[in-house]
């Protein structure tokens, strides 16, 4: 019986001009040749908001800094489970929409653990999401994708200034 860790997180679909999302390439420490894509986020401290969680881990990730105001409401949430370094985890999480016109990441902020894991950045369309063999996280992202830029169009918010 597999016994699982519960987990809170946000995480953030961080979204360019073109309608790109930046994924991070990483792999799990305990199985070396699982390698995925996956969002910016992480799990939350103690007391923290969804929505405090996702700005702090949108800026360590990305260098982006946003208020948590700025982030708007969640677009999507999820609970998922999963092994990650020889834990099994049962994660709750949030989904937050950014848009902005470009990025050039910054990883500088990156935890130990991160810096171990995670072996690069790209912005991905929906066409690539959809043609891919690679494995990405969640697994519904073009539909989630969908659904959140149809709500929330460039205009409005989650758009930094």
């Amino acid at each position: 019986m597999t016994v699982y860790t519960p987990r809170r997180a946000a995480r953030v679909l961080l979204v360019d001009a073109a309608d790109r999302v930046l994924l991070f390439a990483g792999t799990d420490p305990a199985r070396p040749g699982h390698s995925y894509w996956f969002t910016p986020g992480g799990g939350l401290g103690p007391g923290e908001s969804p929505a405090d969680g996702a700005a702090r881990e949108l800026a360590e990730e990305t260098g982006l800094r946003l208020t948590p105001t700025e982030l708007g409401p969640p677009v999507w949430a999820e609970t998922v489970e999963f092994p990650f370094d020889g834990v099994w985890y049962r994660q709750e999480q949030e989904f937050f929409l950014v848009r902005v016109p470009a990025w050039e990441v910054d990883t500088a902020g990156f935890e130990e653990v991160e810096r171990a894991s995670v072996t690069g950045h790209r912005w991905w369309s929906l066409d690539e999401l959809a043609g891919t063999d690679e494995r990405y996280y969640p697994v519904d992202l073009p539909a989630v994708l969908i659904r959140a830029l149809a709500a929330r169009p460039a205009a409005q918010g989650g758009t930094p200034c």
